[in-house]
């Protein structure tokens, strides 16, 4: 890779943690936010929904967009929404507020990561693919390690002000990304522009990468009653402050991003990424288990580590075979994998916060059902297909 590829990948990698630690940040803030609008635990499932709806809509289209017009001006329309938005949501005196700017900040999240994973796909060789892949991921992750700690260090000012800190710096970011992120040419492919979501959705299924994306899905899901419910769960059953959910997500984070940044190549070049993801699903669904089980700070911390490192290295290792199939679609390929992720991480949350308000432990006892099943689809398609390992 040259020296301007190197330094468009740093670029991406800091766009993906600037956008990432925007929306890690309200994990330990939203259970006292929600309080001042008389909000449940079903409200906070829903407002992450509705993100992850916006994405599932708009995702398929900025990836194919960024195929037909190049990565670059998606990226910047997509920083400069959020940040718009994330400052509009600080200062949102109503909840109908909160849920349109929530839906528009994942309108900009669809504009911003799918273009990102194909510009990462195009500047890389597939020998590069899996490392570049993990450099994203190790992004992703250290975004959702920092997040609750800015979240719950500039809570200390007032629950409102993170949300400025992360809107200024989504613009800064979107601002960089207009002065020094190098253009794209579009890719020509055939597929006709304008599709909505629901053709889209059924292209998808006639891709040879279809089943990788069905595994999205479904561990999406599995991983967003997690993601959904920690911070209540935490707050309800042990009394935890915000400070402490975010030293929790913060160590988990952590070791996510030690692991994919120093050790994920290696992993991948050992093992292969399926087996990566088998693992890790294993992993992820007995820690997630263990969660209704331990008590005391440590141990729990131990238990949100261990899931939290094995999910980080799902999502690169999902990526860099979907990447590897799909050719010169690079963009649809990659919004198609946003689009049913943000499907998973839709469905999960709303339910999630609804089974929290009936039984604390039902998110996790579901949440680890569904990561088994994610085990069992997985481990058989591998079985029956060798070829894209």
């Amino acid at each position: 890779m040259n020296k301007s590829n190197k330094f468009a990948l740093l670029l991406l990698m800091f766009n993906m943690f600037i956008t990432m630690s925007a929306i890690g940040l309200i994990i330990p803030i939203m259970p006292n936010f929600l309080k001042e609008f008389g909000a449940t635990a079903k409200v906070l499932g829903y407002l992450i929904s509705i993100i992850a709806f916006a994405q599932f809509i708009f995702s398929p289209i900025a990836g194919s967009l960024s195929d037909r017009i190049g990565r670059k001006k998606l990226i910047i329309f997509g920083l400069l929404l959020n940040g718009s938005c994330q400052i509009l949501f600080g200062l949102a005196t109503d909840l109908w507020e909160l849920f349109i700017l929530r839906f528009l900040i994942g309108v900009g999240s669809a504009f911003i990561t799918p273009p990102i994973m194909a510009f990462a796909a195009d500047i890389t060789t597939l020998e590069q693919r899996g490392k570049a892949m993990g450099m994203i991921g190790a992004a992703i992750s250290f975004g959702f390690m920092i997040g609750p700690g800015i979240g719950g260090a500039l809570s200390n000012v007032s629950l409102h002000f993170p949300f400025f800190v992360a809107g200024a710096a989504a613009i800064i970011s979107g601002i960089l990304s207009l002065l020094f992120l190098p253009k794209t040419a579009p890719v020509i492919v055939e597929a006709p522009a304008g599709n909505n979501i629901v053709k889209e959705m059924i292209r998808s299924v006639k891709t040879p990468y279809f089943i990788l994306l069905v595994v999205v899905f479904v561990f999406s899901f599995g991983i967003a009653n997690f993601q959904a419910t920690l911070s209540m769960f935490l707050t309800y059953k042990f009394h935890y402050t915000p400070n402490d959910i975010a030293i929790l997500m913060t160590v988990g984070g952590f070791v996510g991003v030690i692991v994919q940044g120093l050790l994920l190549g290696r992993l991948f070049k050992r093992f292969g990424e399926m087996n990566i993801i088998l693992i890790s699903l294993v992993v992820a669904a007995i820690s997630m288990l263990g969660m209704i089980f331990v008590s005391g700070f440590f141990i729990i911390l131990f238990v949100a580590t261990t899931f939290q490192t094995a999910t980080t290295l799902i999502r690169p290792a999902v990526n860099t075979l979907i990447s590897k199939v799909a050719g010169q679609e690079q963009g649809y390929a990659a919004g198609m994998n946003n689009a049913y992720m943000s499907l998973g991480n839709m469905i999960g949350p709303a339910l999630a916060g609804t089974l929290l308000d009936w039984h604390m432990n039902i998110p996790f006892i579901l949440g680890t059902v569904i990561l088994i099943v994610c085990f069992g689809i997985t481990y058989i398609w591998n079985k029956k297909s060798f070829s894209i390992q």
